[in-house]
């Protein structure tokens, strides 16, 4: 059983940091890879912000990147603050541990509710909005006898599987991952449960801004959230294509563990939850398969997340010439590349590739991939 008695400890930015932090992360073309690097090279967010008009124009942007003022990011505090909520850095102590580890990890996320349910080990249950009795009974099961051992049950909130897991760890601890802003839930049929949610200490945790309407582009970020927070995730019912398998993927792009409860051949809800066990998911039939797996892994002597900071001082990398810009450009194309490759082609050192990408792509010229490869986006 996890030891939710030690709260994690943080370091807390301040009210200033916070404040450049939300101004950084909601400006245009920075997400959190972009944060980090911005973060790394320039010492703070609010240098980075000077930088940013500079770094787009060298990057080959003829337009004005659209930086968020301090006046929108001290609404949106205030917005959340209205709606009792609160943005949470991510070397804070509320920050849910498991989330650091992943690959470019959100450096902001708004939460709402008690951050200690969010800061313990996490098992989440997803699967079919069109569920079976039988499916939501198992999911029930599972995130009840879970619950039981001290893990906080993580979903995203939709129908079947994920309502059914919410309400069976109420007094448990769950957490509810969201597509939209915090004050933009969705679907309206469990707004009750999101009541029940937050009077019995539960957490909901968005990276989008308040008053952002979910899309449907939109839920495949809300599945990283729930992989990202999860030391494993149980897949219940869950048809091939669905939303489902996407956080079964990301789970295992993240090192977690994923579990699949198997179906009937004829019951297109269980074609994508057989699928992954064809494919090595553990096939589980109660709790104490995915209590006896993870065990191992909130283990004391596990290494620490890692997290993102402000260094007192900041590495002073002279500026790239103009024929280094060309070299690296060039060496891009719509494929996705590895940094390696990169620097074997180009012989530029790291340093020096690493900021022509950063202008590149705050200029809106590449994207980034998983893995950490770069491809370059055509007509850009």
């Amino acid at each position: 059983m996890p030891d939710d008695g030690a709260r994690p400890s943080g370091m807390p930015l301040s009210e200033k940091q916070k404040i450049a932090w939300l101004r950084l992360i909601r400006s245009e073309n920075i997400g959190p890879a972009t944060f980090r690097q911005l973060i790394n090279h320039f010492g703070s967010a609010e240098k980075a912000l000077d930088a940013l008009p500079d770094l787009s124009r060298r990057g080959g942007s003829t337009r004005n990147l659209h930086i968020t003022t301090l006046n929108e990011a001290e609404r949106e505090l205030e917005i959340a603050q209205r709606f009792g909520a609160r943005f949470v850095g991510i070397g804070e102590a509320d920050y849910p541990p498991a989330l650091k580890e992943i690959d470019a990890a959100p450096p902001l996320i708004a939460m709402r509710g008690d951050g200690r349910t969010a800061t313990r080990p996490s098992i989440g249950i997803v699967g079919s909005r069109n569920a079976s009795i039988n499916g939501v009974k198992f999911a029930a099961m599972m995130a009840r006898d879970c619950g039981r051992e001290g893990y906080t049950i993580a979903s995203g909130l939709a129908r079947g599987i994920d309502a059914a897991a919410h309400r069976a760890s109420l007094s448990t601890g769950t957490v509810a991952m969201l597509a939209g802003g915090l004050d933009r839930p969705y679907p309206p049929e469990n707004f009750s449960l999101l009541d029940e949610i937050y009077a019995n200490g539960g957490v909901t945790i968005s990276e989008m801004p308040f008053g952002w309407e979910p899309r449907a582009r939109d839920f495949p970020r809300r599945n990283r959230l729930i992989a990202g927070v999860s030391l494993g995730v149980i897949i219940v019912e869950a048809a091939q294509r669905s939303g489902s398998l996407i956080t079964a993927r990301l789970a295992g792009d993240f090192g977690r563990l994923v579990f699949a409860v198997p179906g009937s051949p004829l019951d297109t809800r269980c074609q994508g939850t057989n699928g992954l066990i064809k494919d090595g998911a553990t096939l589980i039939t109660e709790a104490k398969d995915v209590l006896d797996a993870i065990s191992p892994l909130v283990a004391p002597d596990l290494p620490l997340f890692s997290n993102i900071s402000e260094p007192a001082r900041h590495r002073d990398i002279s500026e790239p010439r103009d024929d280094d810009r060309s070299l690296v450009a060039n060496a891009l194309g719509p494929s996705p590349v590895e940094m390696d490759d990169i620097i074997r082609h180009t012989g530029l050192t790291a340093s020096a590739i690493m900021l022509v990408l950063l202008e590149l792509d705050i200029a809106g010229r590449i994207q980034r991939h998983a893995g950490g490869k770069i491809s370059l986006i055509s007509n850009g």
